[in-house]
């Protein structure tokens, strides 16, 4: 008879209980879980599990505190099998009428909003009706939609991209200064020739007039 012994790694550390080795679960996850394994364990024996008055009572006490504070997390392991079966039992039943539930709901609001829409007074009514109808999830006739596209490339290509654009921010700035300089330089002429030709009107305003210096008038008969 030949022993198959499976290959074990080493340099693994092991949890001290088994407690630690399982993951964080929510009370429902546990919930679940306990239930399958108990259901599991029952078929393979052939127990059937059927939950007395008193199972019954203490199931629906435990919902109901699981309902009022969901942050609750019950000791499921101190309670019976047959509790746990029946809560198990009693959280899938509710789920399943709330979905249906608010399934019959939606197609309520739906319903009336296609008969305002069909009956509406007034055409303000009738779009108010249309826009609300276009609202309701499953149709979305007015969702926005944005798409965002992401592009991965080479670190070489961004650092050129990078540095043409920064390239053309100081052929910008370059050109920005050499305008301003010419136009101080333009203003500077302009000024200058201001000045010349107040300084050449002043230099001819003042002419000596005829006879006033250096021009002798003929002499009148006495």
């Amino acid at each position: 008879m030949h022993e198959f012994v499976p290959e074990i790694e080493e340099d693994i550390p092991l949890p001290k209980r088994a407690a630690e080795a399982l993951p964080e679960l929510s009370p429902k996850e546990e919930l679940d879980m306990r239930a399958r394994t108990i259901k599991l364990l029952a078929d393979m024996t052939g127990t059937p599990l059927v939950p007395t008055d008193d199972d019954i009572d203490e199931a629906e006490s435990l919902a109901r505190d699981m309902m009022l504070n969901p942050q609750v997390r019950p000791q499921f392991a101190k309670y019976p099998n047959e509790v746990m079966a029946y809560l198990a039992g009693m959280v899938a039943q509710s789920n399943v009428q709330l979905v249906n539930e608010l399934s019959e709901l939606k197609m309520y609001v739906v319903n009336k909003l296609i008969y305002e829409v069909e009956h509406a007074k007034d055409s303000k009514s009738r779009i108010t009706a249309i826009a609300k109808l276009g609202e309701v999830d499953g149709v979305d006739a007015f969702k926005k939609r944005s798409e965002t596209t992401i592009m991965v490339k080479p670190m070489e290509e961004v650092e050129k991209e990078l540095l043409t654009v920064l390239d053309s921010i100081d052929a910008t700035y370059t050109m920005d200064d050499t305008l301003y300089e010419e136009a101080s330089n333009d203003s500077d002429d302009d000024l200058s020739s201001d000045d010349n030709d107040e300084l050449y009107e002043g230099d001819f305003t003042d002419e000596p007039s005829a006879g006033s210096v250096g021009v002798d008038e003929p002499a009148t008969a006495s």
